[in-house]
Order: C-alpha cells, then structure tokens, then sequence
C-alpha cells in the first residue's frame, strides 16, 4: 500500500505564510531544494488544495536555467507526477497529468493508497487537515525555517491530536531543520 506523506515549509512557529499570506522565508536555498527534490523524486501522484497548486503550476512552464540545476530538477519532478488539484472554484488546470477534483473524499484517497504503485504526497495545509482528520496520513516532512512570524495560515489543524513517532531529522547549513515524522497507530 501507498503511504500519503504531508510536506511543508513552514516558519519556527508553525506557519506556511504569515498574516499577510506572504511565505518568502520559505524559499529554500540549494541544499534543502535538493533535499526536497529527492524526497518529491519517488512521489507518484501529488494531491493539492487550489492554492497550493495555483503556486506550484508555475514548475510546468519554467524555462531551464543551466545555472540553477535543481531548480530544473524539481521542475522535471512537478512536470513528470500525476497531479490532483481539490477546488470547488477552479475552471481548469494549467499543467499535463493534472485533474480537478471538486471534493475531498476521504474514502476515494483511502482506494488511490491501496491501487497506486508509488507513494503519494498531500500539499496544503487545508488539505492535509482533512486528509489528517480522517487519518489518512502516514507520514510528515516538516521543514522548520528559522524564523517566527507571529501568526498566519497554520502548517497543522490546531483541533487535532495524532501521535507521532520521530524517524529522522536532519539541520541543514541555513539553519532549517527537517523533521520526519510517522504517525503512530
């Protein structure tokens, strides 16, 4: 069975962007974009909230750029998975291998983990609150930026226990620390 794995950047104080809905912080220098780009490498299908995908389908048209190869890495890896974008909003997609779902089913993604032949990630933390909710999610990748931006859109449901088992982590030169977590039975 495939495991769902949230990812997300978020600052010290657990925010994906701040009250103003801006994340800036939270572009990764090289050695954490290659990080990412080799945990996102084996993900077979990406589920997505609008949001997330309206600032992730920007990887489908970016030019190569021989200077930044793993920029272009991750670009190949955003344009190569299947892509599933939960909106009740968005008209249509932007980029190949993407389909518009108008809800989220719990039940349906519990069926994508049994028949997929690789693992599958959840980004947004709207998203990955209802996948968490209804426990769904195997695994977490929190990437802790050094610093606090005092409120914002949360990383996590605030309204939610889960027990959690430490697996990894890893403290990068730039001060992130990633920290991979399993969810416990």
């Amino acid at each position: 069975m495939a495991k769902l794995i949230y990812s997300a950047i978020t600052s010290l104080d657990g925010y994906v962007a701040d009250r103003d809905g801006a994340f800036d912080w939270s572009a990764p220098d090289a050695e954490v974009h290659q990080f990412v780009n080799d945990l996102e490498r084996p993900i077979g299908t990406h589920l997505y909230g609008r949001r997330m995908y309206e600032v992730l389908v920007a990887w489908e048209t970016m030019p190569p750029d021989p200077d930044e190869p793993v920029v272009d890495d991750f670009a190949e890896i955003w344009r190569t998975a299947e892509k599933i974008v939960y909106s009740s909003t968005l008209d249509r997609v932007s980029s190949a291998r993407t389909r518009i779902e108008r809800t989220f089913d719990a039940d349906a993604v519990r069926s994508l983990k049994t028949t997929a032949d690789a693992d599958i990630s959840i980004g947004g933390p709207e998203l990955a609150a209802h996948a968490l909710r209804a426990r769904l999610v195997d695994e977490l990748h929190l990437f802790l930026t050094p610093v606090i931006v005092g409120g914002g859109n949360p990383a996590l449901p605030t309204d939610l226990r889960i027990d959690l088992e430490l697996v990894g982590h890893h403290t990068f030169a730039n001060g992130v620390v990633h920290l991979h977590h399993r969810v416990r039975d």
